[in-house]
């Protein structure tokens, strides 16, 4: 017995600790959790404030949350500043590429994700170039799916004369000039993914006459792309460029009466998720990782307006819910696992020339825009 108490405390609770009074307990989470996201609050508060329920019920934890709100480009390069010693503990949101550089940095934590999450969700979605929904190396996995489209004013259009979109082209119409509303590709990702989409669906030739076409009939450029669907809402532009699904949805709970349809090609974002190395509450940051993967986490994100991760679930609910509400207001869409799902956007292409695209964005559009409206 006196061999045994000389061993280390710390030994000694490990061992107390992994038996428990009875067998194998659920080990506790830390009652802290801060993220760093590009996701809007629309989505954040909800899954955060559902996490906290989750964590009270499962584990009797009080969970303080917190989430810090920056741009992609912004939030990887502070994690990047961060050097391992991050003041978040989860990267939520944004492109997938530089969650593999994180990871090649070491400044992502392996997920350690029970097998079952990780395999019920698919490796990639969309063809001719999938798009990959989990990190085979284990340190990002995608939460949900998420469509960057168009949002319109079906009243004002019709007053237009102008026909409901369904594809980007349809934004040339020679009736919407000054109807369009777009976010800057330098001030927003979901912009500046929607004009890779356009670059290499036509060619950069062909893509950045189109674009500048785009602007001709484009009568603002919003600070933020949530104010895109915003001011489409009021009435003040009659359609949206680039807007993600549930950013728009906020606005049709809110009584407003827009639509909103994802062109063939539009890009869809799994919303990636990943465990800063270095995290203060590693627990916790892989228990709403959890929470977002299960089925009640999924719930809460499609009655935002965004889809599934997993092909087990659809959005769906009682008549009149917000579920059915968001069905409606997509276009009829569940699941884009029922879909075909065409994707032509090479995020490897596009994070190369980022900066490239940005600047010539700047140089032949944004100086010169009034030119461009006289021109076309």
């Amino acid at each position: 017995m006196m061999r045994f108490w000389t061993l280390p405390g710390a030994v000694l609770l490990a061992i107390f600790t992994a038996a428990g009074p009875a067998g194998a307990q659920p080990q506790t989470i830390e009652n802290e959790l801060v993220l760093i996201t590009p996701v809007a609050r629309t989505l954040t508060d909800p899954a955060l404030a559902d996490f906290v329920k989750y964590a009270k019920e499962r584990w009797n934890v009080d969970v303080k949350t917190s989430a810090l709100a920056a741009g992609t480009p912004v939030a990887y390069g502070r994690i990047v500043e961060w050097k391992g010693r991050p003041d978040a503990d989860i990267f939520w949101g944004g492109e997938s590429a530089l969650f593999d550089k994180l990871a090649e940095q070491k400044l992502l934590a392996p997920l350690d994700l029970p097998k079952g999450v990780v395999d019920s969700i698919p490796a990639s979605i969309g063809k001719p170039k999938p798009i990959p929904l989990k990190d085979p190396n284990g340190y990002w996995i995608g939460t949900v799916l998420e469509p960057y489209g168009l949002v319109y004013h079906p009243k004002l259009l019709a007053r237009l004369g102008v026909p409901e979109p369904k594809d980007w082209d349809d934004l040339l119409h020679p009736k919407l000039k000054g109807n369009v509303v777009q976010c800057a590709p330098t001030r927003s990702s979901s912009s500046h993914a929607t004009y890779e989409v356009i670059l290499q669906r036509d060619g950069d030739a062909k893509g950045w006459e189109w674009l500048k076409r785009l602007a001709a009939n484009t009568g603002l450029f919003t600070a933020r792309s949530r104010d895109v669907p915003s001011v489409v809402a009021r009435g003040e532009f009659a359609v949206g460029f680039a807007v993600p699904s549930y950013m728009a949805f906020e606005d049709r709970l809110a009584g407003h009466e827009i639509k909103f349809v994802a062109p063939k090609t539009a890009w869809i974002t799994p919303e990636p998720i990943g465990i800063l190395a270095g995290s203060k509450r590693p627990r916790a940051a892989r228990a709403f990782i959890e929470y977002m993967l299960s089925e009640r986490g999924q719930r809460m994100a499609m009655e935002r307006g965004v889809f599934p991760i997993t092909p087990k679930y659809r959005v769906q609910g009682k008549p009149g819910s917000q579920a059915e509400m968001a069905v409606e207001f997509t276009g009829g869409v569940r699941s884009y696992f029922d879909v075909e799902v065409t994707n032509i956007y090479d995020d490897d292409k596009a994070q190369a020339r980022y900066q490239e695209v940005n600047s010539q964005f700047r140089k032949d559009i944004e100086a010169v825009v009034e030119d461009l409206k006289k021109k076309y």
